[in-house]
């Protein structure tokens, strides 16, 4: 996941960001994307996973939605966001920084009191896996929130050119 400290808490990397949104505009400028979305397909077809991104309505407060099933994930934004970009960079982090995330199957797509009360963690699982520590689960909401807010501002720089190769082979060379 991330780097850890002498006292085995998750700690946040900066160079663990930095290194995964140049992994994604390396694989966007080799797909030719030009824009988020096509960058966010790019990533599912570079990992022979697609994502799919739709817009529905979401609990209150819920802005955007990462949803894994067997055969490819889905990105959920909420309707009326203010801004969807920076959820849908946002919800790709943690696709790319492969948070778990649950399994969703189309049975427990519908919110129903049990499955809100386990998102919650106000009920316990059946699962094998341990639930994830208020900590790890800060960091990954760090990691994803840092590597939107590092993504989207390389973009809006290469939106200012044609091309993005000259941008990308400068961080190469300037890091």
């Amino acid at each position: 996941m991330a780097t850890q400290n002498r006292s085995n808490t998750p700690r946040r990397s900066h160079r663990r960001v930095h290194a995964a949104v140049d992994a994604v505009l390396d694989v966007a400028s080799q797909k030719h994307a030009n824009s988020l979305e096509e960058v966010v397909y790019a990533v599912g077809e570079s990992r022979r996973r697609d994502i799919k991104v739709t817009v529905d309505d979401l609990a209150p407060g819920v802005w955007g939605q990462r949803r894994e099933y067997d055969s490819y994930d889905e990105i959920i934004l909420a309707k009326s966001l203010p801004s969807e970009a920076r959820t849908l960079a946002h919800e790709l982090g943690h696709i790319v920084f492969r948070h778990p995330g649950n399994t969703t199957d189309s049975a427990t797509e519908a919110a129903e009191d049990d499955l809100i009360a386990y998102m919650l963690g106000l009920a316990s699982s059946d699962s094998d896996t341990e639930p994830l520590s208020a900590s790890e689960l800060a960091l990954q909401e760090w990691e994803a929130e840092a590597f939107a807010a590092q993504l989207l501002q390389r973009l809006s720089h290469l939106d200012r050119s044609n091309t993005w190769r000259p941008m990308l082979r400068y961080d190469e060379a300037f890091g």
